[in-house]
């Protein structure tokens, strides 16, 4: 194995430019060795800030340099598909942001192509990573709050995003771009997966939304494979601030994951009464989280250790979120084995 990784970083948007930073100087083992993008001035001036010689604007090019191991892709969604079946061609492992398409077909394409080349893939979900989801994840298998038994998730931006970015044909909307975190975590914490959805959504705040085929606001309920129940609700307009939070009910407790002053974990029984697990203010607390799934990304190559979340945790969560749609538009519930 090589002394270091070296990746090469697609899209340096607002989260490709946080991957460079990651990558040029906190993720040991990991050399950031080339970018791509369009936007050329920005790649010169992270370049020089990162010490990366390389730059392309064509990203298949990028894919092709034989002394590259590995490739971030950070480009809108509706990319994500072409960008890791050339990558897998090329025989780079990949880490990609969710979601990594927006239909199931041209998922199982990116899939299929990850196989057959035999690369890892790790996805986006970086709230795996976090310390509160990850000490709840524990919590759990330590039986601490029994049999979970009913999930809670609340999703909220503050505002919504441009109405380019949100169009549905380019980020899939409220429910696939925001709702994804809280289906993945909703499968991964109750540890079942998902087989019933029923949602009510509508452009509640934001008309502009509307006009391109979006919604602002959601509540979608579950019903899991082992007859737990949960629900979500995302939304974008919550003008307080972003709130991200996370419930958990067992059969001899609960947890709590989110905003409450500067703790996200919290974790109630009826022997331990109310404990606190305290970590960094809520508004800092997935910069670490977006740090350490880089981190576990180099290590599922360096080692051979399976990704944190990978690309059946990614057809999954994109298999919620578009019985979701559905549902919506219906106006029905729609079992996950019709999508």
């Amino acid at each position: 194995m090589k002394e270091n990784i070296r990746v090469g970083l697609v899209g340096l948007g607002r989260m490709g430019t946080m991957y460079a930073q990651h990558l040029a100087f906190a993720v040991p083992d990991a050399e950031l060795a080339a970018l791509a993008t369009r936007r050329v001035h920005i790649a010169r001036d992270l370049a020089r800030q990162c010490d990366v010689a390389a730059i392309y604007t064509d990203p298949c090019q990028l894919f092709q340099q034989e002394s590259l191991d590995a490739v971030v892709i950070a480009t809108p969604t509706a990319t994500h598909k072409d960008f890791i079946m050339a990558a897998a061609r090329a025989g780079k492992h990949i880490f990609c942001e969710k979601p990594i398409a927006l239909t199931l077909e041209e998922t199982d394409e990116a899939l299929q192509a990850v196989r057959e080349a035999g690369v890892v893939l790790q996805v986006g979900f970086m709230r795996r990573c976090d310390a509160g989801y990850a000490a709840a994840k524990q919590q759990i298998a330590d039986g601490v709050i029994g049999e979970p038994v009913m999930y809670k998730g609340i999703g909220r931006d503050p505002v919504p995003p441009p109405l380019d970015y949100a169009r549905p044909e380019i980020s899939g909307g409220l429910l696939l771009d925001l709702g994804s975190h809280d289906f993945d975590l909703a499968r991964w914490l109750m540890g079942s997966e998902v087989s019933r959805v029923c949602t009510e959504a509508g452009t509640l705040v934001f008309p502009d939304l509307k006009t391109i085929g979006d919604i602002d606001n959601a509540v979608v309920n579950l019903r899991f494979e082992n007859g737990s129940i949960g629900n979500i609700d995302v939304s974008r307009n919550a003008v307080y601030g972003y709130d991200i939070r996370t419930e958990i009910l067992g059969a001899e407790g609960c947890l709590q994951i989110g905003y409450l002053r500067h703790t996200p974990l919290v974790v109630m029984t009826r022997t331990r009464g109310v404990s606190h697990d305290t970590v960094p203010f809520f508004l800092e607390r997935f910069s670490p989280a977006y740090k350490e799934q880089i981190r576990l990304f180099i290590r599922a190559i360096c080692e051979g250790t399976a990704p944190l979340a990978d690309g059946h945790d990614a057809r999954k969560a994109l298999e919620i979120g578009l019985a979701a749609i559905r549902s919506y538009k219906t106006g029905q519930p729609v079992e996950l084995a019709e999508v």
